[in-house]
C-alpha cells in the first residue's frame, strides 16, 4: 500500500497533511510513503527529514499515478482515478458540487468525522480550531489600545482588559484559556447552557441571558442553527454586554451553513473607540455584520478583524496535529498493510462522501437534491 502526499496548492495554505513523524508511524504499519518535493517546506519540514523517516521523494505526476491513497489538507487539484482513495478537508456540506465523485475515487472528508470518543484523535476540526482560538486572542491583543493584564506601576494602576468570547466550542474554550493566561477579565456566552461548567472551570464568567435556547446542541456535539427570532432576541440582550467590553472574539459556527450574525452594526457601534472584534467565523461570512473576510476594518473607532485560515499561520504545530489526525484516521482502515473499509464503522461511513462514482453521504446527497444512495 502506497500513501502519497502532494504539495498544497490552495492560496495561503502553509500546512502539510503528513509530517516526518507520521511517515514513521505509517512505516510501522507496513505502509509506504511517497512525498512530492518541497511538500513540507512551508511548515518547517524538509525533504531530508521525510527521507530520514523512510519516505520516497517523487514528482506530483508520479505520485498521482502510483499512490493508492492521497492525503492532503485541502482537496488535491489533480484528476483522481477510479479506486484511488483521497483524504482531505473537502467541505462537502458547503460545496457539494465540487466533490469529484464521477472520478470513481473513494473520497473521505475529514471535516465530517463524527465527534465521538473513539474519533477524537482523528478530529481535524478540533485540533485546528484549538490553534485558531489561541491565535485569535493574540491578534486581538496586538490591535487593542490597552494591555490585557492589570499592571501596577509608580505612575498608577492599569485595570485589566475585559474580553468577551462568543461561542464555547473548541476555539472558544482555547480563546478563554489564552485570554485568562494573559491576565484579562474574561466573560463567555454560548447558546448551549451545558458548557457553563467548562467556561467557569477556565476562570471566565458565564453570561446568562433570559432567553430559552431549547434543544441547542446536535447529537454530534455541535451547536444547532437557531431561528431568526431567537438570534434577534439574543442580539438585543448581548448588546448591553458588548458595550462594556474591550475585546470580543466570536467563534460561532454551524457545520455546512453560513455563520450566524451575533454582532450587528448597531451592537458594534455601542462599543467604545479603540476596542476590537476578532471574528473567527470570517471564513463562513462572519458572526459580525461588519466583518470583511480577510481584512481589518475600522468602524466608529472599533477595529474588526476577519482573519482567514488562522491555523495555517501556525503551520508547524498545526501540521503536527493535523498529521496525527490523518495517520490515525487512515490506519483505522488499514489491516496487514492494505486498506480495508469497514462499512459498519461510523467513522468510515460518517466521513465517506463518494464511492464507486456517486455521492454516498446522506447529508451531501440532500444538499444536492439527490435521493437515497443506490
Amino acid at each position: 500500500m502506497l500513501v502519497g502526499l502532494l504539495r498544497e496548492e490552495a492560496l495561503g495554505e502553509r500546512r502539510v497533511a503528513l509530517v516526518p513523524a507520521g511517515v514513521a508511524a505509517f512505516k510501522k504499519a507496513k505502509v509506504e510513503i511517497v512525498i512530492e518535493q518541497g511538500a513540507g517546506v512551508e511548515s518547517g519540514y524538509s525533504d531530508s527529514a521525510y527521507q530520514d523517516a523512510g519516505a520516497e521523494i517523487a514528482s506530483a505526476a508520479d505520485i498521482v499515478k502510483r499512490a493508492d491513497v492521497l492525503v492532503g489538507v485541502r482537496p488535491p487539484k489533480v484528476s483522481l482515478r477510479s479506486g484511488q482513495v483521497s483524504v482531505a478537508i473537502y467541505d462537502p456540506l458547503s460545496a457539494p458540487a465540487e466533490v469529484p465523485a464521477a472520478s470513481g475515487a473513494t473520497i473521505f472528508s475529514l471535516d465530517l468525522i463524527p465527534r465521538t470518543t473513539r474519533a477524537q484523535a482523528m478530529d481535524v476540526l478540533s485540533s485546528q480550531s484549538n490553534l485558531a482560538g489561541y491565535l485569535g486572542v493574540l491578534l486581538g491583543a496586538t490591535e487593542l489600545t490597552k494591555i490585557l493584564p492589570m499592571m501596577t506601576t509608580a505612575a498608577g494602576t492599569l485595570p485589566p482588559a475585559k474580553i468577551l468570547i462568543l461561542g464555547a466550542g473548541v476555539a472558544g474554550l482555547q480563546a478563554i484559556a489564552t485570554a485568562r493566561r494573559l491576565g484579562a477579565v474574561v466573560s463567555a456566552y454560548d447558546v448551549r447552557s451545558a458548557v457553563k461548567e467548562q467556561i467557569e472551570s477556565l476562570g471566565a464568567r458565564f453570561v446568562e441571558l433570559p432567553i430559552d435556547a431549547g434543544d441547542s446542541q446536535t447529537s454530534g456535539g455541535y451547536a444547532k442553527a437557531m431561528g431568526e427570532e431567537f438570534y434577534a432576541r439574543q442580539r438585543q440582550l448581548l448588546g448591553d454586554v458588548l458595550s462594556e467590553m474591550d475585546m470580543v472574539v466570536t467563534t460561532a459556527l454551524v457545520p455546512g451553513m453560513k455563520a450566524p450574525i451575533l454582532v450587528t452594526q448597531a451592537m458594534a457601534e455601542r462599543m467604545h473607540p479603540g476596542s476590537v472584534i476578532v471574528d473567527l467565523a470570517a471564513e463562513r461570512g462572519g458572526n459580525c455584520e461588519l466583518t470583511q473576510p480577510g481584512e481589518t476594518i475600522i468602524h466608529n473607532g472599533v477595529k474588526i478583524l476577519g482573519p482567514l485560515n488562522l491555523s495555517s499561520k501556525l503551520a508547524t504545530h498545526a501540521s503536527l496535529l493535523f498529521s496525527k489526525n490523518v495517520v490515525t484516521f487512515v490506519l483505522n482502515m488499514v489491516k496487514d498493510g492494505a486498506i480495508e473499509m469497514n462499512m459498519e464503522d461510523p467513522i468510515v461511513t460518517g466521513s465517506m462522501v463518494a464511492k464507486g462514482g456517486e455521492i454516498v453521504h446522506p447529508a451531501v446527497r440532500e444538499k444536492l437534491g439527490l435521493g437515497s444512495a443506490s
